[in-house]
């Protein structure tokens, strides 16, 4: 059965009563359990009652461990527990004055100064290492598992694996380090690798079962205790007949002596033990006392930074409402002193109700509208009267016009810096562009625009595969629409409707006079089809050009 994993033998025994399987689980760590008990009560024949009464416990608990991948673990944890209750009982004391020459056989080797410095304290460091750190450790160098090996029990990668067992070494050398015992990590590894498996006494796995088979038999607690008073009864006789032996030969002062300072050091060191956990529980409750201060002052540092970029858009629009306060001023006193101050007073009147209709219909509102300026403002209702549904239209479109030119201009400027920063590859999003404008602007303006493939707006001739336009029109009768590529933009007030293919024929042939308009005029393209009249060579683009004015104003012979 030494084929077999840990799991598939506790499965055999918990289920189908296996004697042999039970007896392959116990030759296969009683050197372990042995050894790490030998460490914990420092005395061969307790060490042998500490792993009897271990296994005994294996054999109880064998149902519930089924799911468990590495026994070991638990083993150990089991033996520690057991030597620790042993420990405070006087037959252990009398036990260990009566059979300290077995323990001091264990140590006699004096050239192993390092092996003996440091076990007396492994088991502890052991127990402070987290359940997949230990579990791994005692996998690779108490078992000696191969790192494949390792990797199959834990149900991790290889290299997960060595990670942990690298974990486990440097927090296993820490543990030293705090109790002044200065030792590298391989050096560590060797000494651990060489000394901390002995050889159990020979018949110690027979008679671990014979204890495991009186306690598992029927699971009563009655043989339970039956078992462990035959465990205490044997140790009783050996310790007896020890007894007998150190007093015939004078021995027993010197160990007595010897134990005595041993127990002295287990107390002083338990002392230890104890100020060192107090210690780490402050240290814990400084270091989260520390984390909370911190994430306070981290979020009132997202806070400030928030308000820091608030600041320049808020003082651009205190600086937008004092001009627009200077304008309006410098407005009112002109039409007080001009001949024509009914005219101006009227002109006023309708910058007035232009606004307040701006303000009752919020739909027909645009968030660049706060580029304008009060000239804006009145350029817009020049001329008609707002008297007329038709006029309101025409003069709210040319405020929104005046505002979509106006964050043209500073577009133009952050796409070509953006370009050049960025090998003349355009951007995906225009919030990209956000660093290379003069000041932030707002994300609502922004999310108006799109940059789109350049077939999709035919109305515009850049030399560009993709050119920035509005998303939608507001009002697709009166709006004009913006195109901006990298070296120019204009507006186009048809390109809001869809194009025929004979438009878009007529659009083509209209190319070369639509490159001399942009040569002579900075790269800017014409607002009207009738700005390209003088740039015409030939008939057939004098009749595109017609076919352009018909398609953008049907009304037109």
């Amino acid at each position: 059965m030494n084929d077999q994993t840990d799991a598939q033998l506790l499965h055999a025994y918990a289920e189908h009563r296996s004697e042999s399987a039970f007896t392959a689980l116990a030759n296969r760590h009683v050197n372990f359990v042995y050894s790490a008990a030998v460490r914990m009560v420092c005395d061969a024949h307790l060490a042998q009652d500490v792993t009897q009464a271990a296994f005994v416990a294996l054999a109880q608990n064998a149902g519930q461990l089924l799911e468990r991948p590495v026994l070991s673990g638990w083993l150990h944890r089991t033996a520690q527990n057991i030597a620790a209750q042993t420990i405070r009982t006087e037959v252990r004391r009398r036990a260990r004055e009566q059979e300290a020459a077995a323990m001091n056989e264990i140590f006699s080797n004096e050239s192993d100064v390092a092996w003996k410095t440091i076990a007396p304290h492994l088991d502890d460091a052991l127990g402070e290492l987290s359940e997949p750190d230990r579990d791994a450790l005692l996998l690779r160098y108490f078992e000696r598992k191969s790192a494949r090996e390792m990797a199959q029990t834990l149900n991790v990668s290889e290299e997960a694996a060595q990670k942990r067992v690298n974990r486990a070494v440097e927090r296993l050398r820490e543990f030293f380090t705090k109790r002044n015992i200065n030792i590298g990590a391989s050096g560590l590894v060797v000494l651990i690798s060489a000394n901390a498996v002995q050889a159990a006494p020979v018949g110690l796995a027979a008679t671990i079962f014979s204890a495991a088979t009186l306690a598992g038999t029927t699971f009563q607690t009655s043989t339970a205790i039956a078992a462990t008073k035959t465990i205490a009864v044997t140790t009783m006789q050996k310790t007896l007949i020890t007894t007998a032996l150190v007093v015939v030969t004078g021995a027993g002062i010197y160990e007595a002596s010897r134990s005595a300072k041993l127990q002295n050091q287990i107390q002083s060191l338990q002392q230890e033990r104890a100020s060192f956990t107090e210690q780490t529980k402050e240290s814990q409750r400084a270091r989260e006392d520390l984390a909370n201060q911190l994430a306070a002052f981290q979020e009132e540092n997202k806070s400030l930074r928030r308000n820091i970029a608030e600041l320049p858009r808020l003082r651009g629009d205190v600086a937008r409402l004092r001009k627009d306060s200077e304008d309006l001023a410098r407005l009112k006193s002109q039409a007080s002193e001009n001949p024509m101050r009914a005219s101006m007073e009227s002109w006023l009147a309708r910058v007035d109700q232009l606004k307040k209709r701006m303000q009752n219909s919020p739909d027909e509102n645009i968030p660049e509208l706060q580029f304008l300026t009060e000239d804006d403002w009145l350029s817009a209702t020049r001329g008609d009267d707002l008297d007329t549904e038709e006029n309101y239209r025409r003069a709210m479109s040319s405020l929104r016009g005046s505002a979509e030119n106006k964050f043209g201009n500073m577009l133009q400027p952050a796409l070509k810096k953006y370009l050049a920063a960025n090998s003349n590859q355009w951007p995906t999003d225009l919030s990209q562009l956000q660093p290379y404008f003069k000041s932030p602007v707002d994300e609502a303006v922004l999310q108006r625009y799109k940059i789109f493939p350049a077939e999709e707006l035919r109305n515009f001739h850049f030399d560009d595969n993709w050119i920035i336009s509005q998303k939608a029109a507001i009002d697709e009768e009166y709006d004009s629409r913006m195109g901006l590529g990298s070296n120019g933009w204009g507006t186009s007030g048809g390109a809001w409707k869809p194009q025929t293919v004979a438009l878009d024929s007529a659009i083509k042939i209209l190319t070369p006079a639509m490159k001399d308009y942009k040569s002579a005029n900075n790269g800017i393209e014409p607002s009207e089809p009738a700005q390209l009249l003088p740039y015409l060579k030939t008939p057939d683009e004098k009749a595109a050009l017609q076919k352009v004015i018909q398609a953008r104003n049907p009304k037109t012979d």
